[in-house]
């Protein structure tokens, strides 16, 4: 433990120990050995609000149809299908994985919350799955259960003791408005797996992060103890957020029970769009907005954005990937009322970890806040292994009761990420500055290796998403004889633009050092990227090297 003397008020850094301390003041967690499952932790805290009305207070809308559940139904709903699954299926026991298989709905805060209810593992897979996906990711978190939607059922493999329940179908609607359901909750031990979420996969083969019941009660009190303030005020009465993200990804899973504990209306999406997230946000006058840095860019470019009324907007949480700085201010610039709070996280811990509090600290262009509640953090030299001090780039490394058990029946990877006094090893090259605001300079493994020296593809991206006529980008390491590597540019033009690959190439050359020259550039439709954002490198990297292969 650090001797309070030796951390630096300015930056939480220990100069004994070199581990960086959060700033914030902790947030208080149950005993470890109180049995409690996240839902009956985060209706304790939405309950302790005296001025929280649940009858009168909507949880979910569906941004499509318009319907809507108060938190007073939505609490009913998810215990009367506790009570009728466990009737259903006197087998289904705690710590035994339930597969989800759909979009977002109105349904699935309310299966989620029940499964975690009766202590059964969440296991939420992207519906876009292909079938071989699935058949690896089942063979991973050996599910006994499913629960999927009847347009993509048909994917599973039919190989579950209890069964596929279609979450459309009259039968599951029937279980949600059981009136003689008797619930009475399952007695959960923090320890317990509440969720095996997946990493997205882009550095290896898929990795199953098993989470405790334990890690989400941290990360939520973490993030309930810490909102944001503005003026010394939440920045609205009562916010309503928009959901682009996926309720599968962590970013999502997590920021849907932050927004049970706090009384929030929650306006889903089953399928993004960018114009209909517009339309959602002036239909419901959103609030607030989780998203990745591609939407903050669209929005502070996209011609469709005067169209719509957005005033309602107060705050975008951002996360999955840098933000550069030009893009933070071109955002400012269009809509000024709008603090855009930068984060980061990791599925390893169970959602962010570092954040924003109040509109000073946004104020940070391209860093990813400082540290939360709880949450230790070291800057390791990957080649010697020596802990860094401020301003010196290195491996993240962080510590805390939000940092997952390890991967599902994978010992090696575990034992790789996690250390012996539990330090989670990030894989992120990042520093800290003398203010405490952590910067991440990119992925270990994805710089680019230009002769001697390594180049970091986001900063270029950050540099390219910055041209005006350029509405997306993304950098990769192309194979050179010479060279060892390249930078390379896929470019997503504006509608209408005619910017070519000299041009591209002349304006980095004069942002950046000789060696991070962008030296080979194509134009392409879409970027790949998972759901929460990040740049699907590996895709990118096979396209331009099967098109090379075309051209000998």
């Amino acid at each position: 433990m650090a001797d309070a003397s030796s951390v630096n008020p300015q930056n939480g850094f220990c100069s004994k120990t070199k581990v960086f301390h959060s700033l914030r003041s902790p947030a208080p967690l149950p005993p470890p050995s109180q049995p409690l499952s996240i839902t009956d932790y985060a209706i304790s805290l939405l309950r302790s609000d005296p001025a929280f009305s649940p009858s009168t207070t909507h949880f979910l809308i569906d941004s499509a149809t318009g319907h809507r559940l108060s938190y007073t139904d939505f609490i009913r709903q998810f215990q009367s299908l506790s009570a009728a699954l466990v009737n259903k299926f006197p087998t289904l026991a705690k710590n035994q994985v339930a597969l989800i298989l759909s979009p977002t709905s109105i349904h699935i805060p309310v299966l989620y919350f029940s499964l975690l209810s009766i202590g059964v593992t969440v296991s939420p897979v992207n519906p876009l799955s292909t079938k071989s996906e699935l058949t690896d990711l089942v063979g991973l978190s050996n599910p006994v259960i499913a629960f999927a939607t009847s347009s993509v059922a048909s994917k599973l493999p039919s190989s579950f003791p209890l069964g596929t329940i279609i979450i459309d179908s009259p039968q599951f609607l029937s279980m949600l408005q059981n009136p003689h359901s008797n619930f009475s909750s399952q007695l959960v031990k923090q320890s317990d797996t509440a969720g095996i979420l997946y990493s997205s996969g882009t550095t290896g083969r898929i990795k199953g992060v098993e989470l405790t019941h334990r890690n989400f009660i941290a990360i939520t009190s973490a993030a309930h103890n810490n909102r944001f303030m503005k003026d010394g005020n939440a920045p609205h009465e009562h916010p309503v957020s928009l959901f682009p993200l996926p309720l599968f990804h962590v970013f999502g899973f997590f920021m849907l029970i932050r927004a049970a504990s706090v009384g929030e209306t929650l306006v889903l999406m089953e399928r993004f769009d960018f114009e209909n997230m517009l339309k959602a946000v002036e239909k419901y006058k959103v609030t607030y907005m989780p998203v990745s840095p591609p939407l903050v860019v669209a929005m502070a470019k996209s011609d469709l954005v005067p169209k719509y009324d957005l005033s309602s907007l107060l705050l975008i949480g951002c996360g999955g990937a840098p933000l550069g700085k030009e893009v933070a201010k071109s955002f400012s610039a269009r809509f000024p009322n709008v603090d855009v709070v930068q984060g980061y996280g990791m599925t390893e811990t169970g959602g962010g970890v570092t954040g924003m509090n109040g509109p000073d600290e946004c104020e940070h262009h391209g860093s990813a806040g400082r540290l939360s509640p709880n949450v230790e953090a070291k800057i390791v030299d990957p080649e010697t292994g020596e802990a860094l001090s401020p301003m010196q780039q290195g491996e993240l490394w962080l510590r805390g009761p939000m940092v997952m058990k390890g991967y599902v029946r994978n010992k090696e990877a575990s034992v790789a990420t996690l250390d012996s006094e539990g330090w989670l090893k990030t894989g992120d090259l990042c520093y800290f500055d003398s203010d405490g605001f952590l910067y991440i300079v990119d992925r270990l493994k994805e710089l680019i290796k230009y002769k001697a020296y390594q180049v970091a593809p986001a900063e270029l991206e950050r540099y390219l998403q910055a041209i005006p006529e350029v509405a997306d980008a993304a950098v990769i390491p192309y194979p050179d004889e010479e060279a060892g590597e390249i930078p390379m540019a896929y470019i997503v033009r504006r509608p209408g633009s005619k910017i070519n690959e000299a041009q591209i190439m002349e304006i980095i050359a004069k942002q950046v050092s000789p060696y991070k020259k962008i030296r080979k550039v194509a134009f392409i439709n879409t970027i790949p990227k998972t759901p929460a954002g990040k740049i699907l490198r590996r895709e990118l990297v096979k396209h331009a090297l099967s098109t090379a292969s075309s051209k000998l």
